[in-house]
C-alpha cells in the first residue's frame, strides 16, 4: 500500500522534529535511541489513517500517533528487561546498552511523555484521548501479566488465552484507530465501531501469528518454524489440540525436553492436524477478520473510505503460509 509508506514517511519526519529534552542525558538518550531503532510504525500509522479517513487531515493526528508509538516503545523497554533480552530489532536493548536502572527510569519517563503529548489537543479531545489511553495502558499491563501467569499454569482455557491476546496486543490496535477518530471529532458510536474493527483485526493477527509459527514458510514469515513448540508456549493451536487430544500425547510432549527438537516439532504439528486444531484455528482467523470488517458496515463514511481499511486489513493478514 503506497499510502502506508507516505504515512510512515510523514511520521518519521515528525519524529525527527520532536524535541526530546537533552538533560539529564542518561534519562533522555535511551528514549531517543529506542524511538529511532526502526520498526514498521504500524500503530502510529493507524492513528493517522483513521484521522485521514474521517477528516481528510492525517497530520492533525501526529501528536496522538507519537503518543501511541511512545507507549508501545515504553512497553518494549520494560518487556526486554523482564525477558532479559539482549537485542531489539538487531541492536542492543536499552538495559544492555546502558544498565537496568536506566532502562526502568527511561521507560517510566516514556509513559509520562506519552500522556504529555495529548496536551497538544483542546479539552474536548484531550479528555477522551487521555481516558482511552489510560484504559488501554492498564489493559496492556494486564495482558502481559496474564501471559506471564500462563507460563506457570497447566489449566489455561481458550477463553483466557483470547482475553490475554486481546489485552496484550489487540486493544492497542483498536485504540490507535479510535484516537484518529477522536482527533477527527467523530461521535462515540463511530469511535466504538472503528475500535472494534482494530481490536478484532488485532486478535485475528495474533491467532495467525500462532498458526504461522507452526505452519508458515520461514523464508517469508521471518521466524524459525516451530519456535513456540520448542519453547512449550501455550498458543491457540496448542490449547485447542489439548482440548481434543484424548491420548495425552501432546501434554506429555510439552512436559519433556526433547533430544531431537525437529522431531518434536513434526510430531506436535501432526497432532495439531489430527485433533482438528489446525482447521479450527484457520477458521477462527477468518472469523475474527470478518468480525472486523463487519464493524465497518455501520460507519457513516463513503464505501471508498471503508475500502481503504479493508485493504489495510488484507495487507496485514496476507502473510505467507
Amino acid at each position: 500500500m503506497d499510502s502506508l509508506a507516505q504515512y510512515k514517511s510523514d511520521f518519521l519526519d515528525f519524529l525527527k522534529s520532536y524535541d526530546i529534552n537533552e538533560t539529564p542525558e542518561q534519562l533522555y538518550k535511551p528514549i531517543d535511541y529506542i524511538l529511532n531503532l526502526g520498526g514498521k510504525r504500524m500503530r502510529p500509522i493507524l492513528v493517522m489513517m483513521s484521522a485521514e479517513i474521517f477528516s481528510g487531515q492525517h497530520k492533525q493526528a501526529m501528536y496522538a500517533a507519537l503518543a501511541v508509538e511512545m507507549f508501545h516503545n515504553f512497553s518494549l523497554v520494560h518487556d526486554d528487561i523482564m525477558d532479559d533480552a539482549p537485542l531489539r530489532r538487531g541492536q542492543k536493548t536499552v538495559h544492555e546498552k546502558w544498565d537496568l536502572n536506566t532502562g526502568i527510569l527511561s521507560g517510566d519517563a516514556m509513559l509520562i511523555l506519552a500522556y504529555q503529548l495529548f496536551e497538544h489537543y483542546p479539552d474536548e479531545q484531550f479528555k477522551p484521548l487521555a481516558k482511552l489511553f489510560s484504559k488501554t495502558a492498564i489493559e496492556v499491563c494486564e495482558g502481559q501479566q496474564y501471559d506471564i501467569d500462563f507460563e506457570q499454569r497447566d489449566d489455561v482455557s481458550i477463553e483466557e488465552y483470547l482475553k490475554m491476546i486481546e489485552f496484550k496486543t489487540a486493544v492497542l490496535v483498536g485504540a490507535a484507530l479510535q484516537m484518529g477518530a477522536i482527533v477527527a471529532n467523530q461521535n462515540k458510536h463511530t469511535q466504538d465501531l472503528i475500535y472494534d474493527f482494530g481490536k478484532n483485526l488485532g486478535i485475528a493477527f495474533q491467532i495467525q501469528d500462532d498458526y504461522l509459527d507452526a505452519f508458515g514458510d520461514p523464508e517469508k514469515f521471518g521466524k524459525q518454524v516451530g519456535g513456540d513448540i520448542i519453547e512449550n508456549k501455550k498458543t491457540y493451536l496448542y490449547l485447542k489440540a489439548l482440548e481434543n487430544d484424548s491420548s495425552g500425547q501432546l501434554e506429555h510432549l510439552f512436559s519433556i525436553s526433547p533430544k531431537n527438537p525437529n522431531s518434536k516439532i513434526e510430531t506436535v504439528k501432526s497432532l495439531y492436524n489430527s485433533t482438528g486444531a489446525t482447521e479450527f484455528v484457520k477458521k477462527e482467523i477468518k472469523n475474527y477478520t470478518q468480525k472486523a470488517y463487519k464493524s465497518l458496515d455501520d460507519i457513516g463514511i463513503p464505501q471508498q473510505q471503508k475500502e481503504i481499511l479493508i485493504e489495510f486489513g488484507d495487507f496485514l493478514m496476507n502473510r505467507s503460509v
